[in-house]
Protein backbone atom coordinates (compact mmCIF):
# COMPACT_ATOMS: atom_id res chain seq x y z
CA UNK A 1 0.00 0.00 0.00
CA UNK A 2 1.34 3.28 -0.86
CA UNK A 3 -0.20 6.82 -1.00
CA UNK A 4 0.06 8.22 -4.87
CA UNK A 5 -2.17 11.63 -3.93
CA UNK A 6 -1.67 13.37 -0.51
CA UNK A 7 -4.50 16.13 0.87
CA UNK A 8 -3.04 18.47 3.86
CA UNK A 9 -5.92 20.09 5.80
CA UNK A 10 -3.55 23.75 7.18
CA UNK A 11 -1.58 25.97 5.78
CA UNK A 12 1.00 26.22 8.41
CA UNK A 13 4.33 25.55 9.55
CA UNK A 14 3.82 21.87 10.07
CA UNK A 15 1.49 21.66 6.50
CA UNK A 16 3.61 23.53 4.51
CA UNK A 17 6.10 21.55 5.36
CA UNK A 18 4.84 18.28 4.78
CA UNK A 19 3.78 19.62 1.34
CA UNK A 20 7.11 20.35 0.42
CA UNK A 21 8.80 17.01 1.80
CA UNK A 22 5.71 15.19 0.19
CA UNK A 23 6.30 16.97 -3.30
CA UNK A 24 9.92 16.01 -2.86
CA UNK A 25 9.57 12.76 -2.18
CA UNK A 26 7.27 11.96 -5.32
CA UNK A 27 4.06 12.28 -4.04
CA UNK A 28 1.27 14.66 -5.77
CA UNK A 29 0.04 17.23 -2.99
CA UNK A 30 -2.56 19.66 -2.65
CA UNK A 31 -2.66 21.95 0.52
CA UNK A 32 -6.14 23.10 2.06
CA UNK A 33 -7.09 26.51 3.88
CA UNK A 34 -9.41 28.55 4.50
CA UNK A 35 -7.53 31.76 4.26
CA UNK A 36 -7.34 32.88 0.83
CA UNK A 37 -3.90 34.81 2.15
CA UNK A 38 -1.74 31.81 3.23
CA UNK A 39 -3.12 29.71 0.27
CA UNK A 40 -1.86 32.28 -1.60
CA UNK A 41 1.59 31.97 0.20
CA UNK A 42 1.16 28.32 -0.41
CA UNK A 43 1.30 28.76 -4.19
CA UNK A 44 4.23 30.73 -4.17
CA UNK A 45 6.64 28.74 -2.49
CA UNK A 46 5.12 25.71 -4.92
CA UNK A 47 2.20 23.56 -3.73
CA UNK A 48 -0.88 23.36 -5.36
CA UNK A 49 -3.38 24.56 -2.95
CA UNK A 50 -7.08 26.08 -2.81
CA UNK A 51 -9.62 27.15 -0.58
CA UNK A 52 -12.53 24.98 -1.93
CA UNK A 53 -12.36 21.51 0.76
CA UNK A 54 -13.78 18.96 -1.74
CA UNK A 55 -11.74 19.97 -4.51
CA UNK A 56 -8.51 19.06 -2.31
CA UNK A 57 -10.07 16.18 -1.39
CA UNK A 58 -10.81 14.23 -4.54
CA UNK A 59 -9.56 11.16 -5.03
CA UNK A 60 -6.88 11.43 -2.30
CA UNK A 61 -5.15 8.35 -0.91
CA UNK A 62 -4.02 9.92 2.30
CA UNK A 63 -5.36 13.03 4.44
CA UNK A 64 -3.38 14.85 6.99
CA UNK A 65 -4.53 17.24 9.07
CA UNK A 66 -2.39 19.76 10.20
CA UNK A 67 -4.76 22.22 11.74
CA UNK A 68 -5.03 23.34 15.70
CA UNK A 69 -6.51 20.74 18.12
CA UNK A 70 -9.52 23.00 18.77
CA UNK A 71 -11.03 22.77 15.15
CA UNK A 72 -10.65 19.15 14.58
CA UNK A 73 -13.69 18.31 15.53
CA UNK A 74 -15.62 20.20 12.92
CA UNK A 75 -12.40 19.28 10.27
CA UNK A 76 -13.77 15.55 10.64
CA UNK A 77 -17.54 16.09 10.74
CA UNK A 78 -16.98 18.29 7.45
CA UNK A 79 -14.86 15.96 5.21
CA UNK A 80 -16.40 12.45 6.97
CA UNK A 81 -18.57 11.97 3.75
CA UNK A 82 -15.83 12.86 1.34
CA UNK A 83 -13.13 10.05 1.49
CA UNK A 84 -12.33 7.98 -1.27
CA UNK A 85 -12.74 4.25 -0.32
CA UNK A 86 -9.68 2.64 1.30
CA UNK A 87 -8.03 6.75 2.11
CA UNK A 88 -6.83 6.75 5.35
CA UNK A 89 -6.58 9.58 7.49
CA UNK A 90 -3.56 10.94 9.59
CA UNK A 91 -2.58 14.59 11.60
CA UNK A 92 0.74 16.17 12.96
CA UNK A 93 -0.66 16.85 16.09
CA UNK A 94 1.45 16.35 19.38
CA UNK A 95 -1.87 15.06 21.52
CA UNK A 96 -3.23 12.06 20.36
CA UNK A 97 -6.32 10.80 22.52
CA UNK A 98 -8.68 13.45 21.40
CA UNK A 99 -8.17 13.24 17.44
CA UNK A 100 -8.49 9.28 18.07
CA UNK A 101 -11.96 9.66 19.76
CA UNK A 102 -13.04 12.20 17.69
CA UNK A 103 -12.02 10.09 14.42
CA UNK A 104 -14.52 7.36 15.81
CA UNK A 105 -17.63 8.85 16.39
CA UNK A 106 -17.29 9.95 12.77
CA UNK A 107 -15.98 6.41 11.72
CA UNK A 108 -13.06 7.79 10.28
CA UNK A 109 -9.97 5.42 9.19
CA UNK A 110 -7.64 7.25 11.77
CA UNK A 111 -3.92 6.70 12.28
CA UNK A 112 -2.07 9.09 14.82
CA UNK A 113 1.27 10.79 13.58
CA UNK A 114 3.29 13.21 15.57
CA UNK A 115 6.60 14.44 13.70
CA UNK A 116 8.52 15.92 16.89
CA UNK A 117 10.00 18.66 14.18
CA UNK A 118 7.99 21.94 15.23
CA UNK A 119 9.85 24.95 15.84
CA UNK A 120 9.07 28.63 17.89
CA UNK A 121 8.23 30.06 14.34
CA UNK A 122 4.86 29.79 12.48
CA UNK A 123 3.14 30.19 9.64
CA UNK A 124 3.41 28.92 6.11
CA UNK A 125 6.35 30.97 5.60
CA UNK A 126 8.77 29.50 7.56
CA UNK A 127 7.77 26.07 5.72
CA UNK A 128 10.92 24.28 4.96
CA UNK A 129 11.22 20.90 3.30
CA UNK A 130 13.89 19.42 5.43
CA UNK A 131 12.35 20.19 8.74
CA UNK A 132 11.81 16.65 9.42
CA UNK A 133 14.77 15.35 8.47
CA UNK A 134 16.08 12.56 11.67
CA UNK A 135 13.03 13.78 13.59
CA UNK A 136 11.18 11.29 15.57
CA UNK A 137 7.25 10.28 14.69
CA UNK A 138 5.23 8.72 17.36
CA UNK A 139 2.31 7.19 15.48
CA UNK A 140 -0.76 5.78 17.51
CA UNK A 141 -3.16 2.97 16.12
CA UNK A 142 -6.11 2.98 18.30
CA UNK A 143 -8.01 1.73 16.08
CA UNK A 144 -6.20 -1.37 15.37
CA UNK A 145 -6.18 -0.74 11.61
CA UNK A 146 -4.82 -3.13 9.54
CA UNK A 147 -0.98 -3.67 9.46
CA UNK A 148 -0.76 -2.78 5.69
CA UNK A 149 -1.85 0.50 6.45
CA UNK A 150 0.00 1.60 9.54
CA UNK A 151 3.63 0.28 7.75
CA UNK A 152 2.25 2.80 4.71
CA UNK A 153 1.80 5.76 6.97
CA UNK A 154 5.08 4.58 8.85
CA UNK A 155 6.98 4.45 5.39
CA UNK A 156 5.09 8.00 4.02
CA UNK A 157 6.90 9.77 7.17
CA UNK A 158 10.28 7.91 7.12
CA UNK A 159 10.72 9.09 3.20
CA UNK A 160 10.48 12.42 4.94
CA UNK A 161 13.26 11.30 6.92
CA UNK A 162 11.58 10.92 9.91
CA UNK A 163 12.68 7.96 12.66
CA UNK A 164 9.34 6.11 13.90
CA UNK A 165 8.01 4.46 16.76
CA UNK A 166 4.14 3.03 17.38
CA UNK A 167 2.21 3.42 20.88
CA UNK A 168 -1.50 3.68 22.16
CA UNK A 169 -2.60 7.26 22.36
CA UNK A 170 -2.68 7.27 25.94
CA UNK A 171 1.09 6.72 26.25
CA UNK A 172 1.91 8.84 23.75
CA UNK A 173 0.19 11.68 25.48
CA UNK A 174 1.67 11.21 29.14
CA UNK A 175 5.00 10.68 27.37
CA UNK A 176 4.99 14.19 25.62
CA UNK A 177 3.49 15.77 28.34
CA UNK A 178 7.08 15.22 30.09
CA UNK A 179 9.18 15.61 26.98
CA UNK A 180 7.54 18.45 24.86
CA UNK A 181 4.99 20.49 27.07
CA UNK A 182 6.13 20.36 30.31
CA UNK A 183 9.32 22.02 28.96
CA UNK A 184 7.37 24.59 26.80
CA UNK A 185 5.61 25.36 30.45
CA UNK A 186 9.07 25.93 32.05
CA UNK A 187 10.43 27.99 29.49
CA UNK A 188 7.32 30.20 29.93
CA UNK A 189 7.90 30.20 33.28
CA UNK A 190 11.60 30.66 33.13
CA UNK A 191 11.15 33.79 30.68
CA UNK A 192 8.31 35.17 32.84
CA UNK A 193 10.22 35.35 36.13
CA UNK A 194 13.79 36.48 34.13
CA UNK A 195 11.77 39.28 32.71
CA UNK A 196 9.34 40.25 35.15
CA UNK A 197 11.16 42.97 36.73
CA UNK A 198 13.90 44.03 33.80
CA UNK A 199 14.63 46.93 32.54
CA UNK A 200 16.42 48.59 29.54
CA UNK A 201 19.51 47.24 31.37
CA UNK A 202 18.58 43.38 30.92
CA UNK A 203 21.19 40.90 29.10
CA UNK A 204 19.80 37.86 27.23
CA UNK A 205 22.57 35.53 28.00
CA UNK A 206 23.25 32.50 26.31
CA UNK A 207 21.44 30.62 28.81
CA UNK A 208 18.64 32.46 28.99
CA UNK A 209 18.12 32.06 25.11
CA UNK A 210 18.35 28.49 24.72
CA UNK A 211 16.17 27.74 27.68
CA UNK A 212 13.94 30.50 26.69
CA UNK A 213 13.37 29.23 23.28
CA UNK A 214 10.30 27.82 22.51
CA UNK A 215 8.82 30.12 25.01
CA UNK A 216 7.99 32.63 21.61
CA UNK A 217 5.65 29.51 20.57
CA UNK A 218 2.14 30.19 19.08
CA UNK A 219 0.19 31.06 22.38
CA UNK A 220 -3.23 29.90 21.16
CA UNK A 221 -1.47 26.65 20.01
CA UNK A 222 -0.04 25.88 23.25
CA UNK A 223 -3.05 27.14 25.51
CA UNK A 224 -5.14 24.35 23.45
CA UNK A 225 -2.55 21.78 23.36
CA UNK A 226 -1.98 21.91 27.46
CA UNK A 227 -5.59 22.06 28.09
CA UNK A 228 -6.24 18.77 25.75
CA UNK A 229 -3.77 17.24 27.47
CA UNK A 230 -4.10 18.59 31.19
CA UNK A 231 -4.06 15.65 33.22
CA UNK A 232 -0.51 14.76 31.93
CA UNK A 233 0.73 18.33 31.76
CA UNK A 234 -0.29 19.00 35.49
CA UNK A 235 1.05 15.75 36.54
CA UNK A 236 4.43 16.60 35.25
CA UNK A 237 3.89 20.58 36.42
CA UNK A 238 3.41 18.94 40.12
CA UNK A 239 6.17 17.14 39.29
CA UNK A 240 8.77 20.20 38.63
CA UNK A 241 7.30 21.75 42.07
CA UNK A 242 8.67 18.97 43.50
CA UNK A 243 11.80 19.73 42.21
CA UNK A 244 12.03 23.28 42.10
CA UNK A 245 10.98 23.09 46.09
CA UNK A 246 14.63 20.81 46.21
CA UNK A 247 16.23 23.11 45.70
CA UNK A 248 14.79 26.45 47.49
CA UNK A 249 14.80 24.13 50.70
CA UNK A 250 18.90 23.85 49.95
CA UNK A 251 19.03 27.41 49.08
CA UNK A 252 17.26 28.27 52.75
CA UNK A 253 19.44 26.62 54.56
CA UNK A 254 22.83 27.53 52.71
CA UNK A 255 23.36 24.06 52.37
CA UNK A 256 25.97 24.17 49.11
CA UNK A 257 26.75 20.44 49.69
CA UNK A 258 23.38 19.43 49.37
CA UNK A 259 22.30 21.80 46.44
CA UNK A 260 25.80 20.36 44.86
CA UNK A 261 24.50 16.63 45.40
CA UNK A 262 20.86 17.39 43.87
CA UNK A 263 22.40 19.15 40.65
CA UNK A 264 24.95 16.34 40.56
CA UNK A 265 21.57 13.89 40.34
CA UNK A 266 19.81 15.46 38.18
CA UNK A 267 22.70 15.94 35.85
CA UNK A 268 23.51 11.94 35.91
CA UNK A 269 19.55 11.20 35.23
CA UNK A 270 19.88 13.51 32.04
CA UNK A 271 22.95 12.30 30.91
CA UNK A 272 21.50 8.93 31.44
CA UNK A 273 17.94 9.03 31.59
CA UNK A 274 17.25 4.53 30.80
CA UNK A 275 19.41 3.98 33.89
CA UNK A 276 18.52 3.82 37.84
CA UNK A 277 19.90 6.45 38.95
Amino acid sequence: MSFSRITILGPGLLGGSVGLAASGAGHEVILWGRNPERVEVALKIGLEATTDLKDAMKEADLIILAVPVGVMGLLFESISGNLKPGAIVTDVGSVKALPHRVAKEHGIPFIGSHPMAGSEQTGIEAARADLFKGAACALTNDQERPNEELRAVASFWENLGCVISVMNSKDHDRAVARISHLPHAMAVATAGAALRFSGDEFLAAGGFRDTTRVASGDPEMWAEIMVENRAAVTAALHDAQVELREMLDHLAKSDKKGLQSYLAKVKARKENPSGNL
